[in-house]
C-alpha cells in the first residue's frame, strides 16, 4: 500500500512543469489532485440472527473496520482521469491485504455535450433504489463498463454497456459464476428532463446472469437474461417535495438448483417531505416490493420444499438499500429461508434537523412481508433507528447512529433465527477526506 502511494504521489509531482508558479491562473487548463479517505467504522450487534454454529441462543457481535482510499485525479478540457485504490480490513484481520482498484476511468467530453466513459465506475442514477454505490457498505459499489451519452438543455441520455469475465480466454468464453460482478453482461438506458419545478427519469436494463453448471450436459452452462423498465419522478415546489418510482422486472434469473426460472416481479413507491421550519424537515413513504406468490414456512427443524414455476420477488439489483428499507437492511443482504422472497412493505415516518454543523434523523418503519403466509401476520416488525452526524471541518465528519428493532413470529421463521425478538445494533463512522495536493500547469 505504502509504495503504491509513493508511486502515485510522486507521478502527480512529475506531471506538474517547474514553471507552476510563472504561469497565470488562466493560463492553467491542467490540473491534478491527490486526495486521501479514510473510514473508520465500528459496529455493535445485540440479537438478531444466530451464528452459524448455533451455539448461543442470543448474539452479541462487535467488530471495528478501517477503510483507505487514494484518490487522484486529472482534467483538463474535455478531459477527465480518475483512479482510486481502496485498502479495505478488519481491525486485527491476518493480512490485512484487502487492496483493489475502487474506480479506475477516463472521461472524454465533446463540447456539444456528448461524452465516453470507460472504466471501473461508482455509478449512481436517481435516488439510487436500483443504481447506486450503497456507500454505507464499506467495499461500495463499482460497474467495469462503457458509459457513453449527452447532457445539456435540461436533457440527460446514457448508455451503459457492461461485460464481464473471470479471466482471459482467447479460445471460447470463460465460465463465469462468482465474479467481481453480479452479471455477465449489461446493457442500460437511462433518460432524465429537469422541468423548472419537476425532474423526471426513464430507465431500461438488460442483464445477462450466468446459469447452469460447469461440465453437466443435462444443465450446461449458459447466460440467461432478466429485463428492468420503469421511472423516477421528483416534484420539488416551494414548500413541499414528492418523490414516487415504479419498476417491473421480467425475463429470466438464475435459480442454482434449477438452472433458470421466469421471473414476473414489480415495485412502487411514494415519498413526501416537508419543511417544518428552515432546519427541520417532516418525511413519510411507502414502499412496496412485490414476493413470491407462496413462501412456506415451516417450523423450525422442518424443510418446507416447495417448486416456483415463476419467481415474483422483486429484486433492488445495484441499489443503495440501507437507505430505503433502515439501516440494519435485514432484507436484500441474506436470504430468506428457501431461498424465496416473500416481498416487502415498508411504510416510514421521520424528522431530520441541521442546525449548523450538527445534523440528526430519527425515523419508524413499519414493515410486513407482501405475500399472505399460512397461519402467520405478514407483520415482521418495527423499526425506530436515529442517526446524529457533526461536521468538525469541511472534510473530517462523525456519524453515530443506532436502531432498535421488535421483530414478530414471522421474522424469526423466514429468517430462521432464534435471536432475542429485540435487535439493537449501533454504529460510528469516523471519515477523514483531505485534499493533500492540488496542481494547476
Amino acid at each position: 500500500m505504502k509504495r503504491i502511494i509513493t508511486f502515485l504521489m510522486t507521478l502527480g509531482l512529475l506531471m506538474v512543469p517547474a514553471t507552476l508558479k510563472a504561469q497565470k491562473d488562466s493560463t492553467k487548463v491542467n490540473q491534478i489532485t491527490v486526495g486521501l479517505n479514510l473510514l473508520a467504522h465500528g459496529e455493535l450487534c445485540v440479537g438478531g440472527l444466530p451464528a452459524d454454529n448455533d451455539e448461543t441462543d442470543e448474539d452479541m457481535s462487535a467488530f471495528l473496520m478501517g477503510r483507505l482510499r487514494l484518490n487522484v485525479g486529472y482534467t483538463r478540457p474535455y478531459l477527465e482521469i480518475k483512479a482510486t485504490i481502496q485498502n479495505l480490513a478488519i481491525w486485527g484481520m491476518s493480512g490485512n491485504t484487502a487492496l483493489s482498484l475502487y474506480e479506475g476511468w477516463a472521461k472524454m467530453t465533446a463540447p456539444c455535450g456528448i461524452f465516453a466513459q470507460v472504466g471501473r465506475i461508482a455509478l449512481s442514477y436517481d435516488d439510487e433504489r436500483i443504481i447506486g454505490p450503497n456507500d454505507f457498505a464499506a467495499a461500495s459499489n463499482t460497474h467495469d463498463v462503457l458509459r457513453i451519452g449527452y447532457e445539456g438543455h435540461g436533457h440527460k441520455v446514457h448508455a451503459i454497456l457492461g461485460y464481464n469475465q473471470n479471466g482471459e480466454n482467447v479460445y471460447a468464453s470463460s465460465y463465469y459464476v462468482n465474479g467481481a460482478q453480479y452479471y455477465k453482461n449489461l446493457q442500460t438506458l437511462w433518460y432524465h428532463y429537469d422541468f423548472p419545478t419537476l425532474g423526471a427519469s426513464i430507465l431500461f436494463m438488460n442483464m445477462g446472469q450466468q446459469a447452469g453448471t460447469k461440465g453437466y450436459e443435462t444443465n450446461p452452462p449458459r447466460t440467461v437474461y432478466q429485463q428492468l423498465l420503469g421511472g423516477y419522478v421528483k416534484w420539488h415546489p416551494k414548500y413541499l417535495s414528492l418523490e414516487g418510482a415504479y419498476y417491473k422486472q421480467w425475463g429470466q434469473t438464475v435459480n442454482y438448483d434449477m438452472g433458470a426460472l421466469k421471473l414476473d416481479a414489480w415495485m412502487a413507491s411514494a415519498k413526501a417531505t416537508v419543511p417544518a421550519s428552515k432546519q427541520v424537515e417532516l418525511t413519510a413513504g411507502y414502499d412496496y416490493l412485490s414476493g413470491d406468490s407462496y413462501v412456506p414456512v415451516p417450523a423450525p427443524g422442518g424443510l418446507g420444499m416447495i417448486r416456483h414455476d415463476v419467481l415474483r420477488g422483486f429484486t433492488p439489483l445495484y441499489g443503495s438499500r440501507t437507505k430505503f428499507y433502515g439501516m440494519m437492511d435485514y432484507f436484500y443482504t441474506s436470504a430468506y429461508i428457501n431461498g424465496l422472497t416473500p416481498g416487502l412493505q415498508n411504510a416510514f415516518a421521520g424528522v431530520s434537523w441541521k442546525p449548523g454543523k450538527f445534523s440528526g434523523a430519527l425515523t419508524y418503519h413499519y414493515l410486513a412481508v407482501a405475500t399472505d403466509l399460512e397461519k402467520l401476520s405478514r407483520t415482521l416488525g418495527h423499526s425506530a433507528e436515529v442517526q446524529l452526524s457533526y461536521s468538525f471541518t469541511k472534510d473530517i465528519s462523525l456519524s453515530v447512529g443506532y436502531t432498535m428493532m421488535h421483530g414478530t413470529e414471522t421474522m424469526d421463521r423466514l429468517k430462521q433465527g432464534k435471536g432475542s425478538p429485540f435487535a439493537h445494533w449501533g454504529w460510528f463512522s469516523l471519515v477523514v477526506s483531505p485534499d493533500i495536493f492540488t496542481g494547476k500547469w
